[in-house]
């Protein structure tokens, strides 16, 4: 099977993830063993309303995906399941870029794991989509913490836009291709 990494960034509520999702479930298998689906959430509910969107996306994906919630080693996590997967979805990058922080990463602990995010992308054994916000069209924050997360998200996004095969944006419900170039 051949991998390809498609990478689909959006604004909040811009259909990246129905759409990222949609793509994924066109992904067949060429093997028995190459059926698998898995879904890499990297999510942690913190209250009750985002517990339901949780859910919400759970509900949408349907039968035939296994959910691996992995808010920081979502590398391992490619690595471990990649062998046996028909594809992997990873949503969402900005969410790890959150957690990262929230795990106290500095700014080069932040740089290893995105490069090792990179060499488990390039190891993989099947299609991979990657799902993030594009953070870098509204205003400055007002606060360095919240600065330091768009600073950090927007070269997350900039380093998978680069080797992905395919880069999708989506605005109001629409798929936009923008990688490869024509």
């Amino acid at each position: 099977m051949k991998k390809k990494i498609t990478f689909v960034i959006g604004g909040c509520r811009s259909g990246k993830s129905s759409f990222a999702l949609n793509q994924a479930n066109k992904i067949q298998a060429n093997s028995l063993e190459r059926k698998n689906k898995y879904f890499i959430a990297t999510s942690v509910p913190s209250d009750s309303e985002m517990e339901k969107r949780v859910e919400k996306h759970q509900k949408d994906r349907g039968e035939g995906w296994y959910t691996i919630e992995e808010p920081v080693r979502i590398y391992e996590k490619i690595n471990q399941y990649s062998p046996t997967a028909g594809v992997i979805l990873v949503d969402c990058l900005t969410l790890w870029v959150s957690n990262l922080l929230f795990h106290s990463y500095d700014q080069t602990q932040i740089d290893e794991a995105v490069n090792y995010l990179e060499n488990s992308l390039d190891q993989c054994e099947c299609p991979v989509f990657l799902v993030s916000n594009e953070v870098g069209t509204g205003i400055v924050p007002e606060n360095k913490l919240a600065r330091q997360f768009r600073d950090i998200a927007g070269f997350v996004n900039q380093r998978m836009a680069n080797i992905a095969d395919t880069v999708v944006m989506t605005v109001a419900g629409i798929d936009v291709q923008i990688k490869p170039r024509f």
